[in-house]
């Protein structure tokens, strides 16, 4: 594995060339897009509709993040770099594309289980989750002080059914209420699989744009791939991997929740992510696979 000594983001410059040809450029394109127009295919969200989608999508970013400096951006200075006729332009300029579907009520949810992983209060002597009774009547931790932690505005019964429905939690002989570690995500509801979804696989496109038009890469992004195995070693490591990475992440969730108790606030954001595949050999995979064992930045 190549590792690289740490570096800022703030100390990190544009590339005075960007590191790849147009040609290079649309085949890096038809890779990272064929699952997205997979998913869109699968919703009956077809190519019109996508084409309008980035035709408002190219103004917008051209408008925001293009502008010279010291100067409006026209009408006409955004047809040049986008190509789209400066006519659409000045119809479909300041139609900012809505994102209100990420304003989702996940984060509540998200902000009451990471209490619960994380806070000592709720968490045993080996600092897992503890099985919380439904009430307390001595101040003790409970499924309803956890919630009222979070929130005043939903009742602890109305989350505590919705969890139940979704496998999230299970209550044991005792009456008790215990966190089911491996049901966070895979069985939660629609609304929640879209937000993730687009949040995390936003924030890795983000990250790995940055590393390609910065120098030196401002963000950490690694990853280990081997190929030509069987799929039971696959799934043998597939679960390691699973072991593993949510070790980390709660690790990592149980720092960051001690440590911004004394922050004093501002408006950076951190996220760590990561993500496991295992899939049978592809064509365009393999085409490009310069060894059966890889190690990648």
């Amino acid at each position: 594995m190549v590792f690289q000594r740490p570096s800022v983001l703030l100390m990190s410059k544009p590339r005075a060339k960007l590191p790849f040809s147009e040609e290079t450029l649309q085949a890096m394109l038809i890779r990272v897009l064929r699952p997205l127009v997979k998913l869109a295919l699968a919703s009956g969200f077809n190519f019109i509709s996508f084409s309008t989608v980035l035709r408002r999508l190219y103004i917008e970013v051209a408008e925001k993040e293009f502008a010279l400096p010291n100067k409006n951006q026209t009408d006409s200075r955004i047809s040049l770099l986008t190509g789209i006729h400066r006519k659409d332009v000045n119809r479909l300029r300041g139609q900012v594309l809505a994102a209100s579907f990420l304003t989702v009520g996940v984060s509540q949810t998200s902000r009451i289980l990471a209490r619960w992983l994380a806070d000592p209060f709720y968490c045993d002597a080996e600092d897992r989750p503890s099985a919380l009774p439904r009430t307390s009547s001595d101040g003790g931790p409970s499924f309803e002080s956890l919630v009222s932690d979070i929130t005043k505005d939903v009742h602890p019964r109305s989350i505590l059914d919705d969890w139940l429905d979704k496998g999230i939690v299970v209550v044991d002989q005792n009456g008790w209420i215990q966190l089911d570690l491996s049901s966070i995500v895979p069985n939660a509801g629609d609304e929640a699989r879209r937000h993730y979804f687009t949040r995390n696989l936003r924030d890795h496109v983000q990250a790995s744009v940055m590393n390609l038009m910065n120098e030196p890469p401002p963000y950490f992004e690694r990853a280990v791939h081997y190929d030509g195995m069987s799929p039971e070693l696959a799934a043998r490591l597939d679960e390691i991997a699973r072991q593993e990475g949510m070790a980390l992440l709660l690790k990592l969730n149980k720092i960051a929740h001690q440590a911004i108790k004394d922050d004093p606030g501002g408006n950076s954001r951190w996220i760590a992510g990561l993500y496991l595949m295992t899939e049978e050999g592809e064509a365009d995979l393999q085409a490009d696979a310069a060894s059966k064992t890889e190690t990648d930045e």
